[in-house]
């Protein structure tokens, strides 16, 4: 057997129990559609905040941040101030006209507010939003559940097709019983591990290797370019594009489903400026607490191999420094970070599946309790569609980086709904169609980017270095914008919001 084996497992069981208990105990408090889909519209800031954070975040802030710290070198803290620059304009600048136009339309969901806001009677903006979420929330999902194998892979020596089964049954026993409240709950205990294990593995890692000075004389002797923000690479127009495509990732905060309909369950507006200060703590402490895990963890795992860009030196630190229990208690953390996505992501699409979909667009006589009986066997089907796809991946590429494969799913989610949900709270020219031509823009923008135009000779090269969610965030902007002024200006929020 493993040395320390049993403490670790006891630990992940201890993790496990306290998330089925907290499904149990929502599922008591979930009564009607607005409590499975937005927790009533009646929840805190702090549990807000936390949720927001924990689900905005994921195994790419564990595993793939920390990897990114190791192997390129503080040229990661630029993925740290593009989250500080998306989350403090989420919560400072979006929030508040959000929430208060989602109160006004009665929304529960983000289609809902989408169709309102923009009086769109086709049902078109619903099966767009729809669509969209189900096929890049199941590849996001999927890098999740791939992360939980590798996890298990890495801590406890498990395989990692046994891993990813034993964490994707976790989820689908708390999810399905207790729906947003449960996701809620579970995501503040989930973020307060995350946070709290980012904060302390760096300081202990700095009191192990001798200082900050030891680290920095480290990692010089072993490569100088690691002390460079942009990786010794200099302003060169690739150095320029990947800078950008690191601080974009900020971009995702702006809109996306996943995180927006937090800020649709919060009691009030008056929550938001303490719920803003929470979370902005919160993503400098982890995000900054991560890259300098990386940073400190390739100096004192001096000459071990740290697997592919960097993403085992996590869990290869831990091992390094800790003894079995405490261990255990950093895989719950991981854990916490791949979960508290995962959860949050299945509740959207199966929302979005069922209420703006199957029941708006097909059944709008369906009842509540039918409603939620839907909800929960279409988030069980796409679950386990997330989990072949998981699977499939799994067995075709054995080299492959958490932290690109989860940003594919979160740029596709971002680059479909942000510039849409920007325009529909800054833009009183947008139209239903603007929206419509925005959505479906970055939505086909993401692929086309990542797999079509880095093969252009020439520019080719550029894009793969700027990554594909800006440029995509670009034209479904432009793709907003220019189809509303050659629509009808009386088909504006402006002119419904004078009617």
């Amino acid at each position: 057997m493993q040395p320390g084996l049993l403490e670790k497992t006891i630990a992940v069981l201890l993790y496990a129990a306290v998330l089925i208990g907290l499904g149990a105990l929502a599922s008591r408090r979930t009564h009607d559609l607005r409590d499975y889909f937005a927790g009533g519209k009646r929840l805190g800031f702090l549990s807000v905040a936390f949720s927001a954070r924990a689900t905005g975040e994921s195994a790419w802030l564990l595993l793939g941040l920390t990897g990114m710290g190791a192997f390129v070198g503080v040229k990661a803290f630029w993925v740290v101030l593009g989250e500080l620059l998306g989350v403090g304009l989420a919560w400072l600048a979006m929030a508040g006209p959000f929430k208060r136009l989602t109160d006004r339309h009665d929304s529960i969901t983000i289609p809902d507010y989408l169709a309102s806001r923009l009086r769109d009677d086709t049902q078109r903006l619903r099966i767009i939003a729809a669509g969209a979420l189900v096929i890049f929330v199941t590849i996001y999902v999927s890098a999740q559940i791939d992360a939980t194998g590798q996890a298990f892979v890495q801590f406890l020596g498990w395989s990692y097709f046994t891993g990813a089964l034993v964490g994707f049954a976790i989820v689908l026993l708390y999810i399905t019983s207790g729906g947003f409240i449960a996701v809620v709950w579970s995501d503040v205990f989930q973020g307060a591990l995350m946070v709290a294990g980012l904060v302390l593995l760096p300081i202990a890692g700095l009191v192990h290797a001798g200082g900050v000075t030891a680290v920095v004389d480290g990692l010089r002797a072993q490569d100088p370019n690691l002390l460079s923000l942009t990786a010794g690479a200099g302003l060169t127009p690739g150095a320029v594009a990947s800078v950008i495509a690191l601080l974009a990732i900020g971009l995702g905060f702006l809109g996306s489903p996943q995180v927006f309909v937090r800020f649709l369950a919060l009691r009030d507006a008056s929550e938001i400026s303490r719920g803003a200060a929470v979370a902005v703590t919160w993503t400098l402490l982890a995000d900054a607490g991560a890259v300098c895990t990386g940073l400190i963890g390739r100096t004192i795992l001096l000459g071990q191999d740290l697997g592919t860009s960097g993403q085992d030196v996590l869990p290869l630190m831990i091992d390094s420094l800790f003894p079995p229990l405490i261990i255990g208690l950093y895989i719950a953390v991981v854990l916490s970070a791949i979960m508290s996505t995962i959860d949050s992501l299945l509740v959207v699409a199966g929302s979005a599946a069922v209420r703006d979909l199957y029941q708006q667009v097909f059944r709008p006589e369906l009842s509540d309790r039918a409603l939620i009986r839907a909800c929960r066997r279409v988030t069980l089907a796409l679950a386990f569609l997330a989990l072949a796809l998981a699977m499939a991946v799994a067995l075709m590429t054995e080299e492959r980086s958490i932290f690109w494969f989860v940003i594919f799913g979160w740029s596709g989610i971002a680059a479909t709904f942000c510039p849409t949900i920007i325009l529909s709270l800054f833009w009183p020219r947008l139209t239903a169609r603007g929206a419509q031509a925005a959505m479906v823009a970055g939505f086909l923008a993401i692929p086309i980017f990542k797999f079509a135009l880095v093969r252009l000779p020439g520019v080719g090269p550029l894009l793969a270095q700027l990554e594909e969610l800006a440029p995509a965030f670009v034209v479904s902007l432009l793709a907003g914008v220019l189809v509303s002024l050659l629509d009808r200006p009386d088909a504006s929020i402006a002119a419904g919001d004078a009617s």
